[in-house]
């Protein structure tokens, strides 16, 4: 089993800055891709960042030069830092991650639980 844990939501003031973290445990041979989701009330889930083992990035346009993320990956954790926040960003947001539990296996998507992040104006 593959479990994604993610932390560091609430609630804040529009403008500020909150950092998500994702931990990827259990029987983990490799990690591809990690990113975040988010899926607003009424809406469809939709990318918010994605980040390769190398480092590349792929950022929504919606949040460029606000959201960073990262990853280290002896620790096979993924962050989302968010600065200059608006309510348009509230949601639940999702960490996900391209996982390959052996290898003879082939990689397969985790979620998170997902956790609150609310943005009052």
């Amino acid at each position: 089993q593959v479990q994604l844990v993610e932390s560091g939501g609430g609630l804040v003031q529009a403008g500020g800055s909150l950092r998500l973290s994702c931990a990827a445990s259990g029987s983990i041979f490799s990690i591809n891709a990690m990113g975040w989701y988010r899926q607003a009330p009424r809406k469809q889930r939709e990318l918010v960042a994605a980040i390769t083992p190398g480092g590349s990035t792929n950022i929504a346009d919606s949040v460029k030069g606000r959201f960073t993320i990262s990853r280290d990956n002896a620790k096979n954790m993924v962050y989302l830092q968010m600065n200059s926040l608006k309510p348009e960003d509230t949601a639940v947001y999702y960490c996900n991650a391209v996982v390959q539990r052996s290898r003879y296996e082939r990689a397969n998507d985790y979620w998170g639980q997902g956790t609150q992040v609310t943005v009052s104006s």
